[in-house]
């Protein structure tokens, strides 16, 4: 009875449900449950699996900021700011700065006196210097004794000196002068301008003579200019012409009984030769600012003498 009544129940039930309508089956009830499933999808992928290339995806037409979007989908980058470019003026205005700094200075030097000028250690208004030139053998060292002997004079012989200084025990310039000596060679100007020097300080410590003549120096340009600043400048030059072949016959002789060694043939040419190129030009110097007296020695000594006053009288009056 009891299972009866439940199968009536459930009899009724199913009838009361096919009145409704028609019963839903399962591939329906899919259809109808299909979009609300595909939004949902749609919901949860965009909100959970969204992604830099997807957002890259999604927006296609988007345009960066900068992208001017009308060659052809190229993108150019912006345009540099001004402020950003290298500003060249700066450079030319301290270029300009410094070149006109330059300028000045040296415009500043030109005007100014020269900070060191070396004093010579004795006047020229004090302190009288002839300068006695002529090549080897034209007689200079006879002219000197006889102006010594007449003018009060102090001969000084640039070879003497050297000779004495190689001589002389101990002396640290020896060997070097007796070298070039031998070979007819200029001894270095250092050595010759203080042997000087210190012959005419100590002459007249001892004497007071101021009166001085230079046999045989200078014999280079540079040894003329260096003892005029340094010592002292010279009055004049006196210059004794001889032709060459008069001068070596004369060495020859005096060579017998001299001593000296470099009276000799060899040697002989060699000092002709340095004289000619290297001394005249300095007698060429003096001869351009009117500071020579040019007396021929090829006539006796005595004759020779005679012509030696007649031009210094002219060039420094009757007391010379």
């Amino acid at each position: 009875m009891a299972a009866t009544a439940c199968g009536r129940q459930a009899w009724r039930q199913l009838m009361r449900n096919s009145c409704r309508g028609p019963a839903a089956t399962p591939s329906k009830l899919l259809r109808q449950q299909q979009p609300y499933r595909l939004a949902f999808q749609r919901q949860t992928s965009s909100t959970t699996r969204t992604t830099p290339s997807s957002l890259l995806r999604q927006q296609p037409l988007a345009q960066r900021s900068y992208s001017s979007g009308s060659q052809g989908g190229q993108q150019t980058p912006p345009p540099r700011s001004s402020n950003s470019q290298i500003k060249f003026w700066p450079f030319v205005v301290l270029i300009a700065l410094g070149s006109g700094g330059y300028m000045l200075l040296i415009n500043r030097r030109k005007t100014m006196p020269p900070t060191t000028q070396t004093t010579p250690a004795f006047s020229p208004s004090e302190v009288t210097v002839l300068f006695v030139l002529g090549g080897p053998g034209a007689g200079k060292g006879t002219q000197c004794a006889r102006l010594v002997r007449d003018y009060q004079f102090t001969h000084l012989s640039a070879g003497d000196l050297l000779r004495e200084e190689q001589d002389r025990p101990g002396s640290q310039y020896g060997q070097l002068i007796k070298d070039c000596i031998k070979n007819g060679e200029i001894v270095p100007m250092e050595v010759t301008i203080a042997l000087l020097e210190n012959a005419m300080r100590d002459t007249i410590t001892r004497t007071g003579n101021k009166k001085f003549l230079i046999d045989g120096f200078p014999r280079k340009m540079d040894q003329a200019l260096k003892f005029e600043e340094v010592v002292c400048p010279a009055k004049l030059v006196l210059f004794y012409d001889c032709p060459e072949a008069e001068m070596e016959k004369r060495l020859l002789e005096r060579g017998k009984t001299s001593g000296r060694a470099d009276d000799n043939a060899e040697s002989i040419r060699k000092r002709f030769r340095t004289f000619v190129e290297t001394s005249m030009p300095v007698v060429h110097h003096y001869e351009a600012e009117n500071r020579v007296v040019k007396v021929i020695s090829t006539p006796p000594p005595d004759q020779v003498y005679a012509d030696t006053q007649v031009q210094l009288k002219k060039a420094l009056g009757d007391k010379f």
